[in-house]
């Protein structure tokens, strides 16, 4: 029972509630006695069950103590061990630092004995090679030629080339007189090794014995031509490589090659890759654009050959900066200034004069194709006295003083040239950009834009403007057919090309100067140009809209006749004649202005259009009088023209013609109506004057004695 006690407190996690339990099912579980005596059982049961656990209890407690006993006992082992570790640790730290000072001391000892030995060796040293080239000296200052080896070996030539630039600069302090010949000898022999090794190098190099032109270059740095070996490598490496027409594409490659090269030959590869680049730019990219930009004639040809010459430059210079050569910016930048400088001192001379050459010439071809002369054109003054005197006359005697040439409906603008021009003016930026320096951009560009503005706009936009101006019709001139009004047309081309300019300044120049004064200039010039313009659209609006309300006069005037609105007997009641004209004529005008307007300013156009109209209709209606079949004949030429203005759109004209149509009702109510329909909801709000004007319009004002209702009409 022991055992099944100390099983079950090792359970992970122990209950001792459950514990209880489990003892107390035991007795429940297996006895069949009476409550009382299971009662019993349970008392005894778990009287043994605390026994046993007590005696448990003390057996475990006997073993803890005894486990701790041991455990105190290793303890204390295991201190007295460490404790001669730690003992052992201390000696060998310090037999390790009497080791150290040992080994520095002998060292030290070591040290002294070396220098001593090097101070009595390097004099030694020095004394033998003094005492050699003193040998060698004094074969250069005995008659004949030279005897020794070295100098008579081409395989010695690197042995050689050590003495002999050991003794150049002892020949430069030798007295002149007895010595002249030996020091003569020496310099020549100086001369000669030199050369020897440059040429050597050179063979090397084309053998691509990189290690053989690191030694050769090692020997030369002594030498008075070590620059000429430098020289000789750039020549030879450039020599066959930057020869071909495509120099910009292979100067990248070459000098990617040659890097590699130079820094395992030369000591000092930074100073050589920067004479090799300055050599390229100098001689080979120097060369190459004089020999293009000299061969170019035309003006256009050259400023484009010049930029592209100068962008591939910039891309050259930027690539080469990337190659890590030991160049700063500032170093490529100022060759390739040196190269293009002569040619930027001039360029944005020539490039004002070639824009304003190519916008004239487009100008005159477009001129040319139309069969046009451009003309000097009167604005204002004695042509607008002579337009007005021809208006009067022409009113009234059907004579033409002045002959209105309307150019068979030409235009003489284009979109197509308008983009011809702004494309010259985006290439002229464009080289201005590349070309000019940053502080001369802002005004270089400005000084651009005034051209194309001058061009575009007054030279061709405003002259097309102004022919299409002055080739509107005479309004109210005595002719049957309707005029032909064109100018609504050339507004629709002048918006379309004010379109086109306004958004390549947006994209194309905006950015150039909007941080600078200029864009205040150029905002200002922009916009004092184009209220020119706008001032002109609207004078040749007006004008368009007398023409057509003009000829609508006319036409009312010559084709209404008196018996339309007093036939003498019934007729069928329609519209009359005139009436059809005038809205035929007027709904493809409506459609005309529709088409070529934009909808804000059709819209402000058609509105004035139908207050003219309906000033000319009332004014109209008022020179006739009406029976009652006359009447019903106004009223239907009032419902079509009713019809027809609703295309305009027009709130305000609508409710014009609703009231004129109101008052035409006037002619035909019986006189007993009359007073209510003027005080219909329609007419309340007019003057009464108007209200007497039509009513006394009728033919019966005078025979129903109409005049005593005005006059109550009046009183009210």
């Amino acid at each position: 029972m022991m055992q099944q006690y100390i099983k079950e407190m090792e359970q992970d996690p122990y209950d001792p509630d459950e514990f209880v339990e489990r003892l107390a099912y035991r007795v429940y579980g297996n006895s069949a006695d009476s409550d009382n005596a299971v009662v019993d059982d349970v008392q005894d049961t778990f009287v043994q069950a605390i026994k046993d656990l007590k005696f448990l209890q003390e057996r475990q407690k006997r073993k803890c103590e005894k486990l701790e006993q041991v455990c105190r006992e290793k303890e204390a082992l295991y201190s007295v061990q460490i404790q001669n570790l730690q003992e052992q640790n201390k000696t060998g730290i310090s037999i390790f630092q009497n080791l150290d000072e040992r080994i520095n001391y002998v060292a030290t000892k070591v040290i002294h004995v070396g220098d001593q030995l090097e101070s009595i060796n390097t004099p030694r040293s020095r004394a033998v090679q003094v005492h050699k080239l003193i040998g060698y000296l004094e074969e250069f200052m005995s008659a004949g030629p030279l005897s020794i080896d070295i100098f008579n070996d081409p395989t010695k030539i690197d042995d050689a080339a050590d003495v002999i630039q050991k003794l150049f600069p002892i020949a430069q302090e030798l007295p002149p007189g007895k010595f002249e010949e030996a020091k003569m000898k020496i310099i020549k022999k100086y001369d000669e090794i030199e050369r020897m090794l440059i040429e050597e190098f050179i063979k090397n190099h084309s053998r691509k014995n990189v290690a053989r032109m690191n030694e050769i270059a090692a020997i030369l740095t002594h030498f008075k031509g070590y620059s000429q070996c430098v020289d000789a490598f750039i020549e030879y490496s450039q020599a066959n490589s930057l020869s071909g027409k495509n120099l910009f594409a292979d100067i990248i490659p070459v000098c990617e090659n040659n890097l590699k090269i130079i820094e395992a030959v030369f000591t000092n590869p930074d100073q050589v890759m920067a004479k090799f680049i300055l050599n390229i730019y100098q001689l080979k990219l120097q060369n190459h654009i004089i020999t293009i930009l000299s061969e170019v004639k035309d003006t256009t040809n050259y400023l484009e050959k010049l930029s592209q010459l100068y962008k591939q430059t910039s891309i050259l210079s930027k690539n080469l900066s990337r190659l890590n050569m030991g160049n700063d910016d500032m170093f490529l930048n100022k060759m390739q200034k040196n190269i293009f400088q002569k040619y930027l001192d001039s360029y944005f001379i020539s490039e004002l004069k070639n824009l304003k050459e190519k916008c004239l010439i487009i100008l005159q071809r477009f001129y040319e194709s139309k069969g046009h002369q451009k003309k000097q054109i009167q604005a204002g003054g004695f042509q607008e006295l002579r337009r007005d005197l021809q208006t009067v006359i022409s009113t009234r005697t059907n004579f033409n003083i002045m002959h209105i040439e309307d150019y068979g409906g030409e235009t003489f603008l284009s979109e197509y040239v308008a983009t011809s021009l702004i494309q010259e003016f985006n290439q002229a930026l464009d080289r201005c950009c590349t070309l000019s320096s940053s502080s001369d951009i802002p005004s270089n560009s400005y000084q651009i834009f005034e051209i194309l503005t001058s061009y575009l706009i007054e030279d061709y936009v405003d002259y097309g403007l102004e022919l299409a101006v002055q080739s509107v019709p005479i309004p109210e001139a005595k002719t049957h057919d309707p005029p032909n009004v064109y100018f609504f047309e050339v507004i629709k081309q002048v918006n379309a090309i004010i379109l086109l300019f306004e958004n390549q300044l947006s994209d194309n120049l905006v950015p150039l100067i909007i941080t600078t004064p200029k864009y205040s200039q150029c905002i200002s010039f922009k916009k004092k140009k184009l209220e020119q313009i706008e001032s002109k659209i609207d004078f040749g609006l007006d004008r368009s809209l007398n023409a057509i309300t003009g000829w609508i006069k006319i036409c009312l005037s010559s084709e209404q006749k008196k018996s339309d609105f007093k036939p003498e007997t019934d007729v069928d009641t329609m519209t009359s004649v005139a009436c059809r004209s005038v809205v035929q004529y007027l709904s493809s005008s409506i459609k005309h202005i529709r088409q070529c307007l934009d909808a804000k300013n059709a819209d402000l156009v058609l509105a004035e259009l139908g207050i003219r109209f309906h000033r000319i209709v009332y004014e109209h209606l008022l020179q006739y009088t009406y029976n009652s079949a006359g009447a019903m004949c106004a009223i239907c030429d009032m419902n079509e023209y009713r019809r027809c203005v609703k295309d305009l759109g027009s709130p305000l004209v609508i409710d014009l013609f609703d009231t004129l149509h109101a008052l035409c009702n006037l002619l035909l109510v019986k006189h007993e109506n009359l007073k209510q329909v003027c005080y219909g909801e329609t007419l309340v709000g007019l003057d009464h004057s108007i209200l007497s004007n039509f009513i006394q319009l009728r033919t019966d004002f005078k025979s129903q004695k109409l005049a005593a209702l005005l006059k109550n009409l009046t009183s009210r």
